[in-house]
């Protein structure tokens, strides 16, 4: 069963936030895919610890290198459907790919991010719900 992922998730599991226990008992056994721009968030995401002193580049790098070990098969996604759905949901594009990804490959998204949950569901999408 395909699962997509977010960054929020690959984030708090190569950087061990508390939730990760909790993230890899939910995956476990799935195929996980994403849409291409979830690998430039995650460099992101890293950058923006480092500014703000949450981790050391040290642990950046480390996390980079968790990271290339999760199988993550990253996919297309149409960018009209994509804007379809930010127009609809009142998102941005990153958040769109996720839920095109998601309704596209009929496979539930999972994300730590409340409102790309709500806008994932109302959209028709299914969701993996996260108990944190």
């Amino acid at each position: 069963m395909d699962v997509v992922v977010d960054s929020s998730v690959v984030i708090a599991v190569i950087v061990n936030e508390s939730v990760k226990e909790t993230l890899v008992e939910l995956t476990t056994g799935a195929d996980l895919i994403a849409p291409h721009s979830v690998h430039w968030e995650i460099g992101n995401a890293l950058s923006a610890m480092l500014k703000r002193g949450r981790i050391t580049i040290q642990q950046a790098v480390r996390a980079v290198q968790v990271y290339r070990e999760i199988p993550l098969r990253y996919v297309d996604v149409e960018l009209e459907e994509t804007l379809a759905i930010a127009d609809a949901q009142g998102v941005y594009a990153y958040d769109a790919y996720l839920i095109r990804c998601a309704i596209k490959y009929k496979a539930p998204l999972i994300s730590l991010d409340r409102r790309l949950v709500a806008a994932a569901k109302e959209a028709g999408a299914q969701v993996k719900e996260v108990a944190v």
